[in-house]
């Protein structure tokens, strides 16, 4: 499947873990941390640039990073929220390239997101022609979520504690869903993961 892409990729990693105790970016499943996963699964998929918006613990998660195949940038407002992150990658990608037609937004703690999952986004998103594209698990639409680029303002100016979801929930009448049911398992806590 070679369909290279105008469309990037976020990866959130900001948060601080709190429920872990230890920064979850870090935490090794399959021999691999969950952002270095993350990470290599945005490479192998069609989408360019990969960008890694950080923040707590960003100096730690940062040496976890091959620098040279994405863009890390840090987000200084991190203990706002998500909505503070998201707003860091979308000002990010908008600035490197204003060409960019869409952004997927993904998050690290998803240990079965893979590169077939992202390019099932972006191939949705050009066969339907449905602005937003969003992973369904467990009778909820989430992330990794695309948005085409006319919702990067309304992602920009996002409050700080809200998420992609709200944009989701706004205009489902717009949404394209694809299944993703290993989607609801992420990892917050020492429980979640031992589980994992």
């Amino acid at each position: 499947m070679n369909l290279k892409s105008n469309i990037a990729i976020i990866i959130l990693a900001a948060g601080a873990s709190t429920r872990m105790g230890t920064p979850k970016q870090l935490l090794p499943y399959q021999g691999c941390s969950l952002i270095r996963r993350t990470i290599e699964s945005a490479i192998a998929s069609v989408c360019q640039p990969v960008v890694v918006v950080l923040g707590a613990n960003a100096q730690q998660i940062a040496c976890e990073i091959n620098q040279s195949s994405v863009m890390v940038v840090e987000n200084q407002d991190w203990h706002l929220g998500m909505g503070s992150s998201i707003r860091r990658g979308i000002l990010e990608i908008a600035t490197c390239d204003p060409t960019i037609d869409a952004a997927v937004i993904t998050v690290c703690d998803q240990p079965f997101l893979s590169s077939e999952i992202i390019n099932h986004l972006v191939a949705a998103y050009n066969s339907t022609g449905k602005p937003i594209v969003a992973c369904q698990y467990a009778d909820t639409l989430g992330v990794p979520v695309l948005f085409k680029h006319i919702f990067f303002s309304e992602l920009a100016t996002l409050t700080e504690t809200v998420g992609a979801k709200k944009l989701i929930n706004k205009y489902h009448n717009q949404v394209f869903s694809i299944p993703f049911p290993l989607g609801v398992i992420d990892i917050d806590t020492p429980i979640d993961y031992q589980q994992l």
